[in-house]
């Protein structure tokens, strides 16, 4: 049917139209012919079939020499220009040619291209050779050109620019080299070497971004690719590309600090050093995930548009050798021995990790790559809640046995009062890594079960950190015990409790524990106050009370009033020289256990005095009794707590 509604359109138009008529026929004619790429014996059955449906058509093997002459002609032209420089030395088609002459290659190229897309009816064995020849010589040049534009047109990655560009530093903690260990002697200095600025939680703006090719070259690299793929050479294409643009991304990462590391190899590195390390890969993933494979993402859509599969091909190839280096490294960290000094770097890499995730999904990422990242990210997780198991069972079990000098500020409630006020930066991340962790800590916090509703309905930082906090306070009062002198307890307890609430009020980690923890602990610290004059002041108190000194003021026995005096004297002195050795940083509170001292010995003193005073000062060496007026006690008790211990001759000579 096809054929006589062919032949009857070739043949209606033959009567009368003259040549116009003959003009659209062998148009026609010319343009089944150029459609006509089969088998030579199929195409002389056609022509034949064709040139008996109208006379018009006799003269069409004519039209077919025309255009394999045509086709020949465009072969010549175009071979000669794709074939011009194989003897000579250089093989690149723009490296030391002109715009001009690499458009012409090019040119040549399509032309060779089109030719073989639109063979003539009869081509010519030898002309077919000829081209695919041709065809083979130009993507040979085009590879090598493809790769050596990759290569020149490099950008190197500037790593201090990209550095400069972070917008906020927040705090982190790095540790002494030692870990909470039996006498915490390597923690002395916790509070100034241990809290540092880095650049922990960078981010980027939007619209920061890093040529990775010169942006000249992406558009020759393109067309080249354009060619390769029509050629049926995309699997060369890709091969070069993935392969020169994994080792640019290996040095890029390589000048981010992230080095190529087994996991045998991380295990054994020194803290001070893995710190390091760490650090810089936080800083890596994201410009590594955000800039580096972003910018490749992008590179890959424009040079691979022609085809989606070379496109997907090549951008997976490049990101997983990037990815699966960083990855390694990580899941290396995420199993090293843990100890309590590792836990902010892991969660460092843990927030980074992660917020890099939705990059990769937006880029489409490779799903084993993805997977891969999924698993390390939970190692990751599970590393930082056991490094957070171990920092809370070393403080429950740190028992060192040497007491403070002077009952000064424990390095252990130092340590831990910095590493807690620092976890509040990572509160989200924890709350999410510690939501479904037993709840063994309420057990110890609870006191009926209103109480354990409301702790239940805590967030997991917060129940953690109060419980953390509970087990600092315990241990801390175990080490009270370390004093033979009560007083000192109580003075080792004030400074310790008052620097757990200085820094939870100074700090985040108020928002946390609440207004009614640092409350409930301010009553604390009075309470210690209030035992602490009991315990040192007791004893001198009770030498100026009225009891056995016999008779009303008038007739107490001289004998008693001298043993009083001297007994008050003695204990005084005895009290000056050692709480004059003991420290009380805080000058508040240090002012404000002077005041109570004073409120309680002073008065006492006074009263004293009046009623009995008088029958010693008539007498002969009352000064061996009397030693100290009202002012000389208030002034004395002004050196009390400030760690320089006075003794009794200073007192004597200041008395004089």
């Amino acid at each position: 049917m096809t054929t006589t509604t062919a032949t009857g359109s070739l043949t209606s138009g033959g009567g009368g139209e003259g040549g116009g008529a003959d003009d659209r026929v062998m148009a026609t004619a010319q343009q089944i012919v150029n459609s006509l790429n089969t088998t030579k014996n199929v195409r002389e059955d056609m022509l034949l079939i064709l040139s008996s449906f109208d006379n018009r058509l006799s003269n069409i093997s004519d039209l077919i020499k025309t255009v394999s002459s045509s086709q020949s002609s465009v072969l010549d032209a175009a071979e000669k220009i794709i074939l011009r420089s194989d003897s000579g030395i250089s093989s690149t088609v723009s490296c030391d040619e002109s715009p001009k002459e690499t458009r012409d290659y090019l040119s040549a190229v399509d032309e060779i291209l089109d030719l073989l897309d639109n063979l003539s009816v009869e081509p010519d064995s030898e002309v077919l050779d000829r081209a695919e020849t041709a065809v083979q010589v130009a993507m040979s040049r085009l590879e090598d050109e493809f790769r050596h534009i990759l290569i020149r047109n490099t950008v190197p990655l500037d790593a201090q620019s990209l550095y400069g560009s972070i917008r906020r530093v927040s705090l982190s903690f790095a540790a002494n080299e030692g870990e909470i260990d039996e006498d915490f002697a390597s923690f002395g200095e916790v509070e100034t070497e241990s809290v540092c600025f880095h650049e922990r939680g960078a981010s980027f703006g939007d619209d920061l971004c890093v040529d990775l090719i010169n942006s000249d070259a992406v558009m020759e690299l393109k067309e080249i690719a354009d060619r390769m793929i029509r050629s049926g050479y995309e699997k060369e294409c890709v091969q070069v590309y993935s392969s020169v643009r994994r080792e640019a991304l290996d040095e890029c990462l390589a000048s981010l600090g992230v080095e190529k590391l087994s996991i045998e190899e991380v295990q054994k590195i020194e803290w001070k050093s893995l710190d390091e390390k760490m650090k810089k890969w936080v800083q890596a993933v994201k410009i590594g995930v955000r800039l580096l494979l972003g910018g490749e993402r992008r590179l890959c859509d424009v040079i691979f548009n022609g085809s989606d599969s070379a496109r997907e091909v090549c951008f997976n190839e490049i990101a997983k050798g990037c990815l699966m280096q960083l990855l390694n490294f990580a899941e290396a960290v995420s199993i090293v021995r843990r100890s309590s000094e590792k836990l902010f770097r892991i969660l460092d890499m843990y927030d980074a990790l992660s917020n890099v995730f939705p990059d990769l999904e937006a880029m489409a990422i490779d799903r084993f790559v993805y997977g891969e990242a999924k698993g390390v990210l939970d190692g990751l997780g599970g590393a930082a809640r056991g490094t957070f198991v171990e920092f809370e069972n070393a403080v429950k079990s740190e028992t060192s046995r040497k007491p403070m000098l002077g009952g000064e500020i424990h390095p252990l409630t130092r340590y831990v009062m910095n590493y807690v006020k620092l976890l509040v930066d990572y509160g989200d991340t924890l709350n999410f890594l510690l939501e479904n962790d037993d709840d063994d800590e309420l057990n110890g916090l609870q006191n009926d079960d209103g109480e354990r509703l409301q702790l239940e309905s805590m967030a997991p930082i917060t129940r953690r950190l109060l419980a953390l906090l509970s087990t600092l306070e315990s241990n801390l009062e175990e080490k009270s015990r370390l004093y033979e002198d009560g007083a000192m307890q109580y003075i080792f307890l004030m400074n310790n409790i008052l620097y757990m609430v200085q820094k939870v009020k100074d700090s985040e980690l108020i928002k946390i524990l609440g207004d009614q923890w640092v409350r409930k602990h301010r009553g604390q610290i009075r309470q210690y106050a209030t035992a602490y004059l009991r315990a040192a002041w007791s004893k001198a108190l009770s030498c100026l009370k009225d009891e056995g000194i016999g008779g009303s003021s008038n007739n107490a026995s001289k004998v008693a009033l001298k043993e009083r005096f001297k007994s008050f004297n003695a204990c005084f002195e005895e009290i000056y020289r050692i709480q004059t050795g003991w420290k009380v940083p805080d000058p508040q509170l240090r002012e404000e256990l002077r005041i109570s001292i004073s409120e309680k010995v002073l008065p006492a003193y006074r009263s004293f005095m009046g009623r009995f005073g008088s029958q010693l000062e008539s007498g002969r060496h009352s000064g061996k009794y009397i030693k100290y007026t009202l002012d000389d006690l208030e002034n004395y008790l002004v050196d009390l707590f400030e760690g320089t211990p006075l003794v009794l001759h200073h007192l004597r000579r200041k008395n004089s």
